[in-house]
């Protein structure tokens, strides 16, 4: 049976060759939105053109593919299994869920015609060899406009493919496995546990663990060697410093970030996969056991942690010290009812990554975060000069990615600074897209985290939404000071998380 073997209601030409055609549709997104995944950090974080040309050419294909998917879907009325059709169209639950959806789609919709409208309506055409501006009167003030056409409509391609990553993972996620059908139907025949996880999530997951893990152990070994080559390949143009780079990332920072991303995710999937193994071994007996393979995900967390720690990025190893201490908190409350030896392991796990990180580059990052206040000082002089630009371009901003060519206009001398990223990404959002723009995005991320709260998804209970949305929150925090949202690999990642977070919903007394 194929592996999104499902229910054919009698229709348009629905039968055996559309199941056929749907399963190949279906197994090849998966191939591709896994494969890209593992390829973004490794294409030195997505940033050369060559990878921003070829991860949007992926985001396109997948959105070719969720596309005719949905019309074998909908014109054919063919019904593959689904964690999305647990009910009946009348259930309140599946009514909710859809609510759901049509609020996000729309979001998604409305942010792509922002980004189409700023790119068409130009205010000006940037001309970077001269470094001038020339003006267009043919636009329209009261709509989306840019400063440079040519940065808006990259970025616009940018947004497409990253709206095609989120809702193809999405699209595929929710597909249910015969092995799916099979667990369920052996040990919670009425879904109440909230102990599953889809397998299709499970693969997704343990491929970004392990891929997490080998990133970091090449950072270590890369660092080690003291080459100022990313991957002993690329001496890059900027940061050509063996301690200013993590790995295949040219900046540290961005580094780390990917880094922290993961790894409370990972151990988040360990958890439910431990939880999991106990409850089939209780219910089918001491004699199952089964594999403890998952325990590997455990030191591909703890290395992770630790190379945040040790990439020397002061933002990066706050948020890695501080999320850890949250994941601390969050096992802490939830085996509240275990053997105190349990919860103190978890403790020593957790002191083992960090004193790692520490003892490998503790010295020197504390050098650096004695120098704190002078890194500050020097980026509050760029925060100044894009809060003069902000308040200028208050609705519609100066247009998506225009940051660089607009700054140079307000620079108060050829001495200052001319950053090409402002790290800071939240006042960088509100100067090029604006109060409405940076709106629009906004309430997309909301409306995704309300997502738990409405029925009709995969139930699951609070622990493992709470390690996504504080791997989210984490990315978030460092955006202030830094520019981690500028990054591909970290968009991309960030848009995952954000997909799997929407299929989860509250569990209702599930452990």
């Amino acid at each position: 049976m194929p592996a999104s073997a499902a229910t054919v209601v009698p229709g348009l030409r629905a039968g055996l060759r559309t199941a056929l055609w749907y399963d190949r549709l279906d197994r090849t997104s998966g191939v591709l939105l896994c494969g890209a995944l593992l390829f973004a950090p490794w294409a030195f974080g997505g940033t050369p053109a060559w990878a921003i040309h070829t991860l949007n050419g992926v985001g396109y294909l997948l959105g070719v593919l969720l596309a005719v998917k949905w019309s074998l879907r909908r014109f054919f009325v063919y019904q593959p299994v689904r964690w999305d059709r647990a009910g009946s169209p009348a259930d309140e639950a599946t009514r909710w869920a859809g609510v759901w959806v049509r609020g996000l789609v729309c979001l998604t919709v409305l942010i792509l015609l922002y980004a189409a409208t700023a790119a068409l309506n130009a205010r000006a055409d940037y001309d970077p060899e001269l470094g001038t501006f020339q003006y267009r009167s043919a636009y329209i003030p009261w709509l989306p406009h840019t400063y440079d056409a040519s940065r808006s409509r990259q970025m616009f391609a940018r947004v497409v493919a990253l709206a095609c990553y989120f809702w193809a993972a999405r699209d595929w996620l929710l597909g249910k496995t015969p092995a799916d059908r099979s667990a369920l139907h052996r040990w919670d025949p009425e879904g109440r546990t909230g102990l599953w996880l889809p397998r299709r999530l499970q693969l997704l997951l343990w491929l970004l663990s392990l891929n997490g893990a080998f990133l970091a152990v090449e950072a270590l070994l890369q660092r080690a060697s003291g080459t100022d080559k990313l991957l002993w390949l690329v001496r890059p143009r900027l940061n050509a410093v063996a301690e200013a780079q993590l790995g295949p990332f040219n900046y540290r920072s961005n580094g780390a970030q990917y880094l922290n991303l993961i790894w409370p995710v990972t151990l988040g999937l360990w958890w439910r996969l431990h939880h999991l193994r106990r409850f089939v071994r209780r219910a089918a007996g001491a004699s199952r056991r089964g594999s403890p393979v998952h325990h590997l995900l455990l030191p591909a967390a703890g290395i992770m942690a630790a190379t945040s720690v040790f990439s020397l990025s002061r933002g990066g190893a706050a948020v890695a010290i501080g999320s850890m201490v949250m994941v601390l908190v969050i096992f802490w409350v939830g085996w509240r009812g275990r053997r105190v030896r349990v919860r103190l392991a978890m403790l020593a796990f957790a002191g083992v990554s960090v004193a790692l990180g520490l003892w490998l580059g503790g010295s020197t990052l504390r050098q650096r975060f004695e120098a704190l206040d002078e890194g500050l000082a020097q980026r509050e002089a760029m925060y100044e000069t894009a809060r003069r630009m902000a308040a200028d371009f208050p609705w519609f901003g100066t247009g998506p990615g225009t940051l660089g060519p607009v700054f140079q206009l307000y620079r108060k001398s050829t001495d200052e600074y001319w950053p090409a990223q402002l790290h800071n990404d939240w006042l960088e959002f509100r100067v090029t897209w604006g109060r409405v723009g940076m709106g629009l995005l906004l309430g997309a991320l909301g409306w995704v985290l309300l997502r738990y709260v409405f029925p009709g998804g995969i139930v699951t209970s609070w622990r493992l939404p709470l390690l996504y949305a504080l791997a989210l929150g984490g990315c978030l925090l460092h955006a202030r000071w830094d520019f981690p949202l500028q990054i591909y690999s970290i968009q991309q990642l960030v848009l995952l998380h954000c997909a799997i977070l929407t299929l989860f919903s509250h569990p209702r007394g599930a452990n």
